[in-house]
């Protein structure tokens, strides 16, 4: 008897099935672990004994499948976001990044759907959500990097079985439109060069557009990094945008601590390249090389006329007081550039895409210019790289020359040529 009671045993763990004294069918299936260490049993009530063999059989394919929701905390959009943010992305990702995920959660994402259950989140939430955004003034970008940015924290949910699927995969990502990036032509270019000449720190803008640095990594290089005798730079760290604490021991009444007069830098001036692609070893043009020497040499000056009130550092770029340039004093200063050299309007960042459009002109090979420039994917070509006039007439140039050359019975005589006889024996 006790033998017999061993081969019908049910094994720990599997699914119950009985009725139950209120006359209703109940079914348990253990999903998986609780918080605290015991099983995770759920609980199933039907009419009848097939509906609930059909809902157990459901749970328990779920389950395999790993499509189970997780017991534990029972999480809003709000409270995993926050969570999401402070404890996972934080530790993780550059500071840059950080701070786009900070202004997408705190301004937008907590605001405008904070509210809901995480699980009960639906992708037509988050359409209304994008298109709510963009009625009420944002730009297309900034909806995108909303969207963006909660793909990811439910990413993380998921992997970490709080979801059972990630709605902002469904949804509709709100649509951007690229702006046509018109780079400057070689004669723009000079005209910039000849402007800048007459400016302080004039070799920062031939450094942008000879050698297309993004803006972080011209104004992170350190004298350390140039090495004028061989004529290359190495690119190894980007400057950061500075964030300030106050620092007065009185409130000085300012409301924002960048303009507190005892202001005090919160974060690292510099940190590592947008990728790993990004630290790299560029040659200098000849010209550069003269550009940078001078350079130097006027910084030397400066830093012996303000004696004890240089910073150390070697910033290349730097301030009169030798502190490193601020990205937001550097925006500006080309935009002054631009107006006073009598050119149209542009990004900062448009003139990477010009530097990456000369060494198109001047045919360099790809796997070069992926080098020269930082990127880790071919891809990357073709949104820099653009097509200019003088490429569009050399491949007019090549066509006609290929479809108009002269023809083999135009320079042999034409039909009548004997040698074209189809019956002659080649």
């Amino acid at each position: 008897m006790d033998n017999e009671k061993k081969r019908t045993r049910r094994p720990n763990g599997a699914s119950t099935i009985y009725e139950g004294a209120d006359g209703k069918w109940h079914g348990r299936v253990t999903v998986g672990v609780k918080p605290d260490g015991s099983p995770d049993r759920r609980h199933i009530e039907r009419k009848t004994e097939a509906e609930v063999i059909k809902a157990v059989r459901k749970l328990e394919s779920a389950r395999d499948a790993g499509q189970v929701r997780k017991a534990g905390q029972r999480w809003t959009v709000k409270t995993w976001l926050t969570h999401w943010l402070e404890n996972i992305a934080a530790p993780s990702v550059k500071p840059s990044t950080l701070a786009g995920y900070r202004v997408a959660v705190n301004v937008h994402l907590i605001p405008g759907l904070g509210a809901h259950r995480l699980e009960k989140l639906e992708p037509e939430h988050l359409e209304l959500f994008y298109r709510r955004m963009q009625e009420a003034g944002s730009a297309p970008a900034t909806a995108h990097q909303a969207h963006r940015t909660v793909r990811t924290a439910l990413n993380h949910a998921l992997r970490r079985g709080h979801l059972t699927r990630n709605v902002a995969m469904l949804a509709s990502a709100p649509r951007v439109t690229e702006k046509d990036v018109e780079p400057y032509t070689v004669a723009e270019v000079q005209q910039l060069l000849a402007e800048a000449s007459k400016r302080r720190n004039s070799a920062r803008w031939a450094v942008a557009l000879a050698l297309g640095l993004r803006q972080g990594e011209a104004l992170g290089l350190r004298w350390d990094d140039v090495d004028l005798s061989s004529g290359m730079v190495r690119v190894r760290q980007s400057r950061l945008r500075p964030k300030y604490a106050h620092g007065c021991a009185k409130p000085c009444g300012r409301v924002h601590a960048g303009r507190c007069p005892e202001r005090q830098q919160t974060n690292a001036p510099t940190d590592d390249t947008k990728s790993k692609a990004g630290k790299r070893t560029i040659g200098l043009p000849d010209e550069l090389v003269g550009l940078l020497k001078r350079h130097r040499a006027e910084q030397d000056r400066e830093r012996a006329a303000a004696g004890g009130q240089w910073h150390p550092g070697e910033w290349v770029f730097a301030s009169e007081d030798g502190r490193p340039l601020i990205p937001r004093t550097d925006w500006d200063e080309w935009k002054r550039l631009l107006k006073a050299a009598g050119l149209r309007d542009a990004r900062l960042h448009d003139a990477r895409h010009t530097a990456a459009t000369v060494l198109l002109l001047l045919g360099v090979s790809e796997r070069a210019v992926m080098g020269v420039m930082g990127w880790s994917s071919t891809a990357m070509a073709a949104r820099y790289q653009h097509m200019v006039d003088p490429i569009r007439r050399d491949i007019a140039k090549r066509v006609g020359g290929l479809l108009w050359q002269p023809t083999g019975a135009e320079t042999r005589g034409g039909p009548g040529d004997p040698e074209r006889r189809p019956d002659r024996a080649d």
